[in-house]
């Protein structure tokens, strides 16, 4: 087993001022080859700190990856950090400097001297070359209480790190000789915990491990397995995904890389689908916006509009705008008004204090489908939840509603 480290670096990451994608992509590539992850740490631009940190993960982990401060400011210290926690000292290396002059002078610019620190290296360390960007990376090798440890540092920008990794690091790496297969399963209208009191003693199991995990469109449950082979691999996981399947199927829409607009997009055959929404600011119509089924959009909280899209004067003295009753006939409305094959309609009242109620309704012309929310959240929580609530909807119902 390879235990492997993560620390990105900067303080504007540490702040939230950027969000730190590298480290996200990072996991999924070591999970993927078999590699454990136990820690992610963020630090920022601080030589004691940083050098603190490489000093610790270096004494429990096999493999430390370091993501940023390669660039040539004086706050750019993952070298300094680096050097300091494996006692050596850097010098410039002439094939680098070489290298880095020539990257200006092609472009007929002048190097900034600044940019000499981009050119170190330390005695355990060889360059990673980086054909994108001016930092180049890091590869070191070094020991700890007798056992063999890796080092890689990559600079911060996404695009040069991405490829520096699969490029520079990857083939560098001792990956162990094992396979993973993980399939996530996407869930709407059922909550994490019961999700979790549903699987039971799934969930507590080590390989396969069985996972679950809280998304704005439900709850995602993570099934994964290890072994030597993908084929045994696959023996491992498949018993397990089976249950996960079944067990869940009533709240399931879709696996993996399936997204919920892709699913109903996908369940509509062609048809096309008018929507009408009413306080939930367009947020359906958005998430809808790149499918090419999606005929028209009416979205408006003006009563007369409204009145013209389907709902009745009776209604909306009754019940109400946001009822299950004016859903229904604004989901109507979406057909006949909008033109559409299928009508979808979203009607929210968020009332500012945590509160509010939303409801969906899905139209073919003979029959039609509810669904509400009544959830804790801020008005915009409120609206997403309605959206999201219209689409699983539409993606439930859709397969049984035959073109």
């Amino acid at each position: 087993m390879l235990i492997a480290e993560i620390i990105s670096v900067g303080t504007e990451l540490l702040f939230g001022e950027i969000v730190d994608s590298n480290a996200a992509f990072l996991a999924r590539e070591l999970g993927a080859r078999g590699v454990t992850l136990h820690r992610k740490t963020v630090l920022g631009d601080n030589l004691d700190r940083l050098t603190a940190a490489i000093t610790l993960a270096l004494s429990r982990a096999d493999l430390v990856i370091l993501g940023g401060g390669l660039g040539p400011t004086d706050d750019d210290l993952t070298r300094e950090a680096i050097a300091a926690a494996l006692n050596e000292t850097p010098r410039e290396d002439p094939i680098q400097l070489a290298h880095l002059r020539g990257l200006y002078e092609a472009r007929g610019r002048h190097m900034p001297e600044l940019n000499r620190k981009q050119a170190w290296l330390i005695p355990s360390a060889e360059a990673l070359p980086n054909p994108v960007g001016t930092a180049p990376g890091w590869f070191a090798r070094t020991t700890r209480d007798g056992h063999p440890r890796l080092l890689a540092a990559l600079p911060g920008p996404p695009r040069e790190m991405q490829r520096m990794w699969r490029e520079q690091v990857l083939p560098r790496l001792p990956l162990p000789d094992a396979a993973l297969v993980h399939t996530t399963v996407h869930t709407h209208g059922i909550g994490e915990s019961n999700l979790a009191e549903l699987l039971g003693d799934l969930t507590r199991q080590g390989n396969p491990s069985v996972a679950t995990y809280a998304r704005a469109t439900g709850v995602d449950v993570r099934v994964a397995a290890s072994a030597p082979t993908p084929e045994e691999a696959l023996a491992l996981q498949v018993p397990a995904l089976t249950q996960v399947r079944a067990a869940l199927a009533r709240w399931t829409w879709g696996e993996d890389r399936q997204t919920l607009a892709g699913v109903v997009q996908a369940a509509l055959h062609g048809r096309t689908l008018g929507v009408i929404e009413a306080g939930s600011a367009g947020v359906l119509s958005t998430l809808l916006a790149d499918q090419p089924g999606f005929l028209d959009a009416a979205v408006t909280q003006d009563h007369r509009r409204l009145i013209t899209l389907g709902l009745t004067p009776v209604t909306l003295k009754g019940p109400g705008l946001v009822s299950e009753q004016a859903a229904r006939e604004l989901a109507g409305g979406a057909r006949e008004h909008l033109g559409a094959d299928l009508g979808l309609a979203v009607v929210v009242q968020a009332t500012g204090d945590g509160a509010g109620q939303a409801h969906a309704a899905l139209s073919n012309g003979e029959q039609v489908a509810l669904t509400s929310v009544n959830w804790p959240g801020d008005a915009a929580q409120l609206r997403e939840r309605a959206a999201v609530a219209a689409l699983a909807l539409a993606a439930r119902t859709l397969p049984g509603w035959t073109a």
